[in-house]
């Protein structure tokens, strides 16, 4: 079970590990709604070759990633395969679906 610090940690390290030649023109932000004990709400931005992220609530995000913080800490330390996650209902996603299949290789 990951901790609060360790599902914060997850969001520092997706926009530290930001690989600005992989998201050429890409201007985003993706809340994710994490549920569970350890949940809450972060964001990552994407813009002009940078990331950045944060805890709250995001404003006008693109896509909105849904699901319980033990399985999104197991998505993004490679645990879980995403696309499995996402089939089997674990993760949901609402709006930017081609933003959804980029996010791995842009922050992960």
């Amino acid at each position: 079970m990951a901790t609060q610090q360790e599902v914060a940690q997850l969001f520092t390290s997706m926009a530290e590990n930001f690989d600005p030649a992989r998201a050429e023109g890409v201007n985003a932000t993706i809340q994710f709604d994490l549920s569970g004990d350890n949940g809450g709400l972060y964001w990552v931005k994407m813009f002009d070759g940078q990331a950045e992220s944060g805890s709250g609530q995001a404003a006008s995000p693109n896509m909105t990633l849904r699901a319980s913080a033990d399985d999104w800490a197991a998505v993004a330390t490679g645990e879980m395969n995403p696309m499995q996650a996402f089939m089997s209902g674990k993760l949901k996603i609402q709006g930017d679906m081609g933003l959804a299949m980029k996010l791995q290789s842009l922050i992960g």
